[in-house]
């Protein structure tokens, strides 16, 4: 059976996700670069809304969309998305948080080393003409603790990783921690503050909400060992970033690396220029792997949904 729908892309996704919704026979208008207000007056002819984080979803776009069915974000998150105003209006919200799961976990990995020696600072200073080997002690990976803050999809994968690393795992979550993986790798699970405090590598993997919003604020970080590094791959405001600034200023934690911000481009300069910082620009699911799969994982289950409606209709 062929599936029937308008869908509207209003930010760039794989050509893959296209070309399979359109197969199935739905109706694609593609409009990468649309602004909320073009989107607002086009919305209301569509069944499916399908966004990546460029794009916000609001109360008033949703109202809009008065025939949509779905509204799918390629990739991790939905804190662009209103997602109890679509809840209410009975759209359903979709994500393919699970396309983002290797490309995140080795992105996070290649931050702890690039923190652990230095690589950034290195290639800055030799290709203004310093050789600096000998300030240059960095510090291995192997032996060392990785505090997975969230051990979701992403947070498992990095521990996999890190365990081939032979770093120990510890682990802390809201939710029940999967016991298979458990004795898979061995983690040691604990409590937030027992984390901090233990960790040598912090990486985080939450989602943004109202509990995880600023969770590493300055009371975790005066709990920190004075060598320890934070990574954060999740969302910019899991991280309060002046108390983060006051961390790495006075040498409380040996460095971050980041890869989202609170506001994106970021706008705290203090921050982004210490030299104990590296800033990536919210790359994590920026891999020609991730993106395919991406968006090949959101035109199935589109195309999924549009078939049950049809069922049910």
């Amino acid at each position: 059976m062929r599936a029937t729908g308008k869908v509207i892309v209003s930010d760039p996704i794989d050509p893959a996700g296209v070309a399979i919704l359109e197969r199935a026979g739905l109706t694609v208008d593609y409009y990468p670069e649309i602004d909320s207000n073009e989107l607002f007056s086009k919305v209301k002819d569509y069944d499916v809304i399908i966004v990546r984080s460029r794009t916000r979803i609001n109360r008033e776009v949703i109202e809009a969309a008065v025939k949509a069915k779905i509204i799918a974000r390629v990739g991790v998150g939905l804190d662009n998305i209103d997602v109890k105003s679509a809840e209410d209006k009975g759209i359903r919200v979709i994500n393919s948080s699970e396309a983002a799961i290797n490309a995140v976990a080795e992105l996070a990995l290649g931050c702890m080393i690039c923190l652990a020696r230095s690589i950034t600072r290195a290639d800055k200073e030799i290709k203004n003409g310093n050789w600096i080997k000998k300030d240059l002690i960095g510090t291995e990976l192997r032996g060392k603790y990785i505090g997975l803050i969230g051990v979701g999809n992403i947070g498992r994968n990095l521990g996999r990783l890190a365990r081939g690393l032979r770093m120990n795992v510890i682990g802390y979550d809201i939710y029940p921690i999967d016991a298979d993986y458990v004795r898979e790798i061995g983690l040691i699970k604990t409590d937030l503050n027992t984390l901090v405090e233990s960790a040598d590598f912090i990486s985080c993997h939450v989602p943004l909400t109202s509990e995880t919003k600023h969770m590493l604020g300055a009371e975790l970080f005066a709990k920190m060992k004075p060598t320890a590094y934070i990574v954060n791959t999740s969302r910019g405001a899991v991280i309060d970033e002046n108390a983060l600034y006051d961390a790495l200023r006075t040498n409380k934690i040996a460095g971050a690396a980041l890869d989202v911000f609170e506001i994106e481009p970021p706008v705290n300069k203090k921050l982004i220029d210490l030299p104990n910082l590296i800033c990536t620009p919210h790359i994590g699911s920026q891999t020609k792997e991730s993106q395919e799969l991406a968006a090949t994982v959101i035109a199935e289950k589109v195309i999924q949904i549009m078939h049950e409606l049809q069922l049910d209709s």
